[in-house]
């Protein structure tokens, strides 16, 4: 079998429909708009939502709610996951990425103080909860504001 021996399967393929082309065709006169009315004119169709007058569902349900567009959001990490590095340990973004703990790497990391630190590591992120930054101190690691 070659490339320009490929025909596509029985049934696959559908010649579009010719509307207006004469008697014959099965779609003249009218071309399958009827006979009067708002659809059988030129543009004659109502637009996406129209409710015949009525005032449509998009008016009538309520308005609430506000989307802030300056919102910053931030992959979270507790600090109890940094229990799984040794001593001395640099933990940065890359770090976190290539160890699963964060999934997106385009997010800012934000460090939460959940749980519990054994490890003396050095963190370096973006912004750290005022609780992990004490128990980073706390256990004589150090923390660095990217």
């Amino acid at each position: 079998m070659k490339l320009h021996e490929l025909k596509p399967t029985p049934g696959a393929t559908k010649n579009r429909k010719r509307v207006g082309r004469g008697p014959g065709s099965g779609t003249g006169k009218t071309a399958g708009s009827g006979h009067n009315g708002q659809n059988s004119r030129s543009g004659g169709k109502v637009r996406v939502g129209f409710e015949g007058g009525q005032t449509p569902l998009f008016k009538r349900l309520r308005k609430v709610g506000f989307n802030n567009p300056h919102r910053v959001e931030y992959a979270i990490v507790n600090i109890e996951s940094f229990n799984k590095y040794d001593d001395g340990t640099v933990v940065t973004p890359e770090t976190l990425y290539t160890d699963r703990l964060v999934t997106k790497k385009t997010l800012p990391i934000k460090i939460l103080g959940k749980g519990t630190l054994e490890k003396k590591v050095t963190v370096k992120a973006h912004k750290f909860t005022a609780s992990a930054e004490e128990k980073i101190t706390a256990v004589g690691g150090t923390i660095e504001v990217i």
